[in-house]
């Protein structure tokens, strides 16, 4: 089991092999990373400078058997043609040893099919449709980040609690929202048999006509909602709604919105009430979360967004499957990810080996607002593994599963 000890003022501790021996330029194990950051800045800029806290703590312990860890990082314009290509480059030019990274769900399932025909170990750190570890699933790629379907399965119970019959749906057009729409109809659907939705939305990412959407759900007089836009168009949306009252007595789920770079620049708009997945970093008391957060302040001079713990998260995974596996062979780390265990500022998270799913979860609360800012409130944490489908159906969904 892989774990990290945050001290006041120090670097991480790391228990590795050979963690004392000499360093030489040749001596260093490359991280190629590719992601979006022009295009969603406000998640992976954090999630850029967790990378780089957690790369900065293991090479001051000493690194990864015995070897720095070098991140080089490549943008990849928010294209799956461009995403492949980079990942080429990375591979090819940058004679990276292992691959990681992309943030749109599009995106990561062009790398994750990249991965499967080069063969090479991919660690898929934010996108969060489901075919990445199921449809599409290859023996080369794992996932950190939670699915689509486990947030939606989160958000469930308060849907159900709500018990009102004709819902609305607003997602961005592409995998991501497709997926998270596709999961909450079926499995609201499965726990309230008599609901009806009398309402979709799907926004062109990143280019909402929010005044029209806001008018055309309204216009099907929906009981409740289910939001799952985030970024600039949640914001566009929300202040269209607030200004049409479409939200007054709308009870609403909603994902990610609770994520501190889709709720900070909401500020005095923040739809009070809204039941969001999301990451209430000024309000958690553990000791891990603690200590990563006393550091990052430290480091940084800032708060942690979600990006960041993300971010962090997958260099402290690779650093620790590379660790178990000895070296950064692509079959021995595919056997070393199964079943790792990882400590992260959320606690602790297995990668199962029957889907390459983490179990890392996500905080489930209310939305409110305080000093003119949006928080949450009433929050839980949800462990990722106590809202993952059967063992059955991940048989069913991920063509060759394993036992």
């Amino acid at each position: 089991m892989f774990s990290v000890r945050l001290y006041t003022g120090l670097f991480a501790t790391f228990a590795f092999s050979a963690a004392s021996a000499p360093v030489h330029a040749a001596d260093v194990i490359k991280i190629g990373e590719l992601n979006s950051y022009k295009s969603q800045p406000a998640f992976l800029g954090p999630y850029k400078m967790g990378m780089e806290l957690a790369v900065e703590q293991i090479n001051a312990a000493g690194g990864v058997n015995g070897k720095k860890l070098e991140l080089i990082v490549r943008d990849d314009n928010s294209n799956p043609g461009d995403a492949v290509r980079t990942a080429e480059e990375l591979l090819s030019r940058d004679k990276v040893d292992v691959l990681t990274g992309t943030f749109l769900s599009h995106i990561g399932l062009a790398v994750t099919d990249y991965a499967k025909h080069k063969k090479r170990f991919f660690l898929a750190s934010e996108p969060l449709t489901d075919k990445i570890v199921w449809a599409d699933g290859n023996d080369y790629t794992y996932r950190l980040r939670n699915s689509t379907y486990m947030q939606v399965a989160m958000l469930i119970p308060a849907a159900v609690k709500m018990n009102k019959k004709r819902w609305a749906i607003v997602y961005p057009n592409y995998e991501y929202g497709q997926s998270a729409t596709a999961t909450f109809k079926t499995l609201l659907k499965q726990a309230q048999p008599d609901v009806e939705f009398v309402a979709e939305q799907a926004a062109p990412l990143g280019k909402i006509d929010a005044g029209n959407v806001v008018q055309a759900l309204a216009d099907a007089k929906p009981e409740a909602m289910f939001n799952v836009l985030f970024a600039t168009d949640l914001a566009k949306f929300v202040r269209a709604g607030s200004q049409r009252n479409f939200f007054k007595g709308l009870p609403v789920v909603s994902m990610l919105t609770g994520e501190p770079e889709y709720l900070d620049p909401l500020g005095r708009e923040t739809p009070e009430g809204w039941v969001v997945t999301g990451y209430p970093w000024y309000a958690i008391d553990t000791p891990e979360h603690d200590r990563f957060l006393k550091a990052y302040q430290e480091r940084y001079n800032d708060y942690p967004r979600l990006g960041t713990v993300v971010g962090y998260n997958t260099i402290l995974s690779l650093a620790a499957g590379i660790s178990k596996a000895g070296s950064t062979d692509t079959d021995a780390l595919i056997k070393a990810f199964k079943e790792l265990e990882v400590d992260t500022p959320f606690g602790r998270i297995k990668y199962r080996g029957l889907d390459h799913q983490s179990t890392m979860g996500a905080y489930v609360g209310k939305l409110a607002i305080k000093d003119g800012k949006g928080v949450m409130v009433d929050f839980e944490y949800v462990d990722g593994a106590s809202v993952q489908p059967s063992d059955e159906l991940v048989r069913k969904w991920r063509p060759g599963a394993g036992g």
